[in-house]
């Protein structure tokens, strides 16, 4: 059992888990699933009502530039889903921060997806793409980890193309 303990202790300082998970869950009530604290898509707000925002900051929390893992519905919106990474790319109130999701397939040439390149949240090492198309609600208890953040100069290049979507500022 000790051996077991170990292990997991080892895994859970790696993976850096949100504050507020303090145990392990099933699928059924995954972070993010389900609940207050479901992830959730969101029409996109007009021009001017998203403040872009970046201000990582490894302390268990989602801010704005970090790339988080929480469970994502799929477009059909049939109760389907899966556990991946989004890029927070602003604060929507106290309780919940706008993001966008990550993919690893390729989407070269596909308007609505911008290639961000690889880091940390994905531990193959794999060149990710952000979907500029999706914007989804992250409840801070619905965010199962912290992966890592982008540099300044990628958060700036997706934030460019999200103000020229969609005509939001970026936070000074």
């Amino acid at each position: 059992m000790t051996k077991h303990k170990g292990l997991l202790a080892m895994l859970g300082g790696l993976l850096r888990p949100s504050k507020r998970t303090t145990r392990i869950v099933g699928e059924e009530d995954q972070p993010g699933r389900t609940g207050v604290s479901a992830t959730i898509e969101l029409a996109p707000p007009a021009s001017g009502a998203l403040r872009l925002h970046y201000a990582p900051a490894p302390d268990g929390d989602p801010d704005g530039g970090e790339v988080v893992w929480t469970w994502v519905p799929y477009a059909e919106r049939d109760g389907r889903g899966k556990d991946r990474p989004v890029l927070v790319i602003g604060r929507q109130d106290a309780e919940r921060v706008y993001a966008i999701k990550l993919t690893s397939q390729s989407r070269d040439g596909d308007r609505d997806f911008l290639h961000v390149g690889s880091g940390a949240w994905d531990s193959k090492g794999r060149p990710s793409w952000a979907d500029i198309d999706q914007l989804y609600s992250v409840h801070v208890d619905g965010m199962r980890r912290e992966a890592s953040a982008l540099d300044p100069e990628r958060f700036a290049r997706v934030a460019d193309a999200l103000q020229r979507r969609y005509g939001w500022k970026v936070a000074s």
